[in-house]
């Protein structure tokens, strides 16, 4: 063999060394807790110990973490499992598995006992099961992560899903899709994913939203159009409003439970969602925003950077249309007529 050749060798088994795999770290002794009949919360040595699970007639395991189980115990006649992988940081979306997650959780109780589980038992997993107790009993977060708490003493979500476990209260224990708090939510987490990757990728296609423009059945009766063509590029709905010199957050509860009427909202520029006409949004970190008809520049967007309304806010990610390039209208021309 060439001195080449053994060198590729080498080289290939030491990148191989760098690769960790479960069996680099130790999650500790089976570690497990019955939150109420049923329900165990638990960490990633509990989850594979054959003799936990027939202990506690365990035959659903639903695993938070970075690496799914192995397939000694995936395999196992008679459990199912279902895999959600997360790693332990705020910045993370838990939130919209919330509905998945309480289902699996539900029908784990009904059918047997369940294991939630992630690495040591105690941020991902805890999270979940404060998720599904919150829905179970409509609790607050407080009152349900007391209750978790009770029963396992060391939980603790990170920062980040404390903050998602609070809107899932807002939204009254479901995912409200419509609710701004959680639309300015998902961008943020979009943004976040489109600053590693340096695009929007598949899993947050859901912040695109549809051309408002199509002919439907219920359009929404204000709308805005570009000014010189007069092709509708956004519906009311669409905007997302701010308050000048104030920076919005999604961890804001105002934006769900106060009357934003009453509220003195800047409209010297109109920030938006992204929307599907939109054909770059999707694919760059920032650029100009045309009218997909006329081609006049209507405005900007970046997902990095934001951008300053002249009231003085701080707008990121920021996509929005400059209010002298478009024009607002309550003529509804988009319908679509039912016999």
């Amino acid at each position: 063999m060439s001195s080449l050749g053994a060198s590729k060798k080498t080289s290939a088994r030491e990148k191989e060394s760098e690769l960790l795999e479960r069996e680099d770290f130790d999650a500790g002794p089976s570690n497990l807790d019955c939150i109420e009949p049923g329900l165990w919360l638990g960490n990633l040595t509990a989850a594979t110990d054959n003799d936990v699970l027939e202990l506690h007639h365990i035959n659903h395991i639903l695993t938070v973490d970075s690496c799914p189980l192995p397939r000694k115990i995936t395999m196992l006649p008679g459990v199912k499992t279902k895999f959600l992988q997360v790693t332990d940081i705020p910045s993370e979306d838990l939130l919209s598995h919330f509905e998945h997650t309480s289902e699996f959780i539900r029908t784990g109780q009904e059918q047997g006992a369940v294991l939630v589980h992630c690495y040591f038992g105690v941020s991902r997993s805890a999270t979940v099961v404060i998720a599904y107790i919150m829905k179970k009993y409509e609790l607050s977060f407080e009152d349900a992560f007391e209750r978790v708490k009770s029963r396992r003493r060391f939980v603790g979500p990170n920062p980040g899903f404390t903050s998602q476990l609070h809107l899932y209260e807002t939204m009254k224990w479901q995912v409200d899709k419509a609710n701004v708090q959680f639309r300015m939510y998902r961008l943020h987490v979009a943004a976040t994913q489109v600053k590693k990757v340096k695009i929007l990728p598949q899993n947050c296609m859901d912040v695109v939203k549809s051309d408002p423009s199509l002919i439907t059945v219920k359009p929404e009766p204000l709308v805005y159009r570009c000014r010189k063509c007069r092709r509708i590029v956004a519906s009311a709905s669409n905007l997302l409003p701010h308050i000048p010199k104030e920076r919005p957050s999604w961890t804001d509860k105002k934006w769900s439970t106060e009357d934003r009427e009453a509220m003195m909202l800047c409209s010297e520029t109109y920030f938006v969602e992204p929307l599907a006409w939109m054909s770059s949004v999707t694919q760059s970190l920032q650029g100009k925003i045309h009218c997909p008809k006329c081609k006049s520049k209507l405005g900007s967007f970046s997902w990095i950077m934001g951008c300053q309304c002249p009231c003085g806010s701080k707008i990121s990610p920021a996509f929005y249309l400059v209010p002298s390039k478009v024009e607002w209208s309550n003529m509804v021309q988009n319908v679509q007529v039912t016999v």
